[in-house]
């Protein structure tokens, strides 16, 4: 009986669907992650009587045809690239992008890597990195005897050194936007990497045509809807529950049919 496969594949399917949501709730409260979600496809049909086929010597063409659907698949699970809410924090090195782009941020190997998440701190050579100490790029040196930071909406950043009047210029931030943001590759610790699915880097200064402008003193919440993950919780349940019913269903037909004498 096909309706068993059938069934299977539609509670993997939903299974599936579950491990999306728990991730997205579990990243509800993530600094600028990124909302999952799957698509799905129906697999290939047996044609036992192919639409269009002859069905008799005179020419008549059958109209519809007899196919039968195998079931259904996880094709893709993309970001949703929305803009998530802004919640001010007053910390010098928390940044917000309000907009399109990533930060530039530079890996151990060289390899840079992309990020929404703007929390930054100082090193011990006074560099400005992520909270595992990767650098944001180009590369900023904050002198030792700074007292305080200021960055403004362009990606400036301005130093007030203690006992100096004049404020002094580090340098400009940055950004990177791509053509396709769902194709970037997660790597964890809210690092993505390029891709060609995703096209190469455009980078540019923030508050610029087409790039996000900076927020100082606030990060970028998570956009996760927690009511529309629950929403769709309830529905992968029930769909998990209806295809097991159709595997159930299918036993006990193939029961009474055992059961013949």
């Amino acid at each position: 009986m096909r309706s068993l496969d059938i069934g299977a594949t539609g509670m993997m399917a939903q299974q599936m669907h579950v491990d999306v949501i728990s991730e997205n709730i579990a990243n509800m409260t993530t600094t600028g992650f990124k909302r999952q979600r799957p698509e799905f496809k129906d697999l290939i049909y047996q044609n036992i009587v192919r639409p269009g086929t002859t069905s008799s010597d005179a020419g008549t063409i059958v109209p519809s045809g007899l196919q039968l659907g195998l079931g259904v698949r996880t094709a893709a699970v993309y970001r949703i690239h929305e803009q998530g809410t802004l919640q001010l924090t007053e910390n010098p090195l928390d940044l917000a992008l309000n907009g399109d782009g990533f930060f530039q941020i530079e890996l151990p190997d060289g390899e840079t890597a992309y990020t929404r998440d703007g929390i930054f701190q100082v090193n011990q050579d006074g560099e400005i990195v992520t909270t595992q100490g990767y650098r944001l790029l180009p590369g900023f040196t904050v002198p030792q005897d700074t007292v305080d930071i200021q960055i403004n909406q362009e990606g400036q950043i301005f130093v007030k050194i203690d006992g100096q009047v004049a404020l002094q210029n580090l340098g400009q931030i940055q950004i990177a936007n791509f053509i396709n943001p769902a194709g970037l590759e997660a790597m964890g610790d809210n690092l993505l990497l390029e891709t060609e699915a995703s096209g190469a880097a455009i980078v540019g200064n923030p508050n610029s045509e087409n790039f996000a402008s900076i927020r100082q003193g606030a990060v970028e919440n998570s956009n996760v809807n927690v009511v529309d993950e629950i929403t769709r919780l309830i529905t992968a349940q029930r769909a998990y529950e209806m295809n097991s019913q159709v595997i159930s269903t299918s036993d006990d037909m193939l029961a009474t049919i055992t059961q013949l004498r």
